[in-house]
């Protein structure tokens, strides 16, 4: 207002004008006072989350991190059944799994003259283990010795050779007979003759695989049987069988081929064995009584 009366051309201060500035002023001054009083809140705004110094969404002490890789799991697992468990069995739990060996103990083998004292003498030496575990430990069977073999082979012999011995004799003769020496002419009984010796082939061979048959299932051929001695198995103690007791009879071949040594090695042999037992893996052994 002074500038404005010093000033020429100025119109002078109206009387209303003083009071109008003062409540324009103090309007302003107003206005000023709101907006600082908001401020904080708009700088609360414009601050990105988490960087706020008072978030603690977590609870933890203030400037210090939460716990890495989340809250641990509550200590001790999950709490007992009521009542708690059940006590272990009187004992223990059996080791290693599996089902607890039954009470008691197995029974013992059958006593008497089979597998009693009898043989319990006569078996065992540096054998008697080795049997005794293949055979549920009875003791070790007696291997028969080289008299008693040779006595079953000639037994057995005459049962083959006698009669294909008389039927080549009687055919050997026929045929023979029915050849006229002075004119080569031969006669009817030559053919008889020659049918007959046929036979006494067929005879033979026959009657050794009949033999053959009886020693794999049995165990003794007729000879055998009367000398009290059989063929078994060394591993198992079993009877070999028809087809391996003909492949042992084949195998026989290579006892006679070295001057016969191969049926003599029993004599010497620990288990009483000639070549083709060692090959065919049997052992002659006495027969139960």
């Amino acid at each position: 207002m002074v500038v404005a009366s010093l000033l020429p051309g100025v119109p002078g201060p109206s009387p209303y004008g003083a009071p109008r500035i003062l409540g324009v002023v103090s309007g302003l001054i107003a206005l000023k006072k709101i907006r600082d009083s908001f401020s904080p809140l708009t700088q609360e705004h414009h601050m990105t989350y988490g960087n706020d110094p008072g978030y603690n969404p977590g609870g933890n002490p203030q400037n210090q991190p939460g716990p890495q890789g989340g809250y641990p799991p509550p200590q001790g697992g999950y709490p007992p059944p009521q009542g708690g468990y059940p006590p272990p069995p009187q004992g223990g739990y059996p080791q290693g799994g599996g089902y607890p060996p039954p009470q008691g103990s197995y029974p013992a083998p059958p006593a008497g003259d089979q597998y009693g004292g009898q043989y319990g003498n006569q078996y065992g030496g540096q054998y008697g283990g080795q049997y005794g575990n293949q055979y549920g430990g009875y003791p070790a069977p007696e291997f028969a010795h080289w008299g008693l073999r040779v006595g079953a082979t000639l037994i057995d012999g005459l049962i083959v050779g006698v009669p294909t011995w008389i039927l080549s004799i009687i055919g050997s003769a026929l045929s023979a007979s029915s050849v006229d020496e002075e004119t080569g002419q031969v006669g009817s009984g030559f053919g008889i003759g020659l049918l007959l010796s046929l036979v006494a082939l067929v005879v033979c061979i026959g009657l050794a695989l009949w033999l053959k048959h009886k020693e794999g299932t049995t165990g003794q051929t007729v000879g055998k049987k009367v000398v009290g001695i059989q063929t078994v198995k060394e591993q198992t103690g079993e009877y070999i069988g028809f087809g391996m007791a003909v492949v042992r009879g084949i195998c026989h071949i290579v006892d006679g081929l070295p001057c016969y040594v191969g049926y003599l090695w029993p004599l010497w042999d620990a288990k009483r064995q000639t070549f083709a037992d060692k090959i065919v893996g049997t052992v002659v052994v006495r027969a139960p009584r």
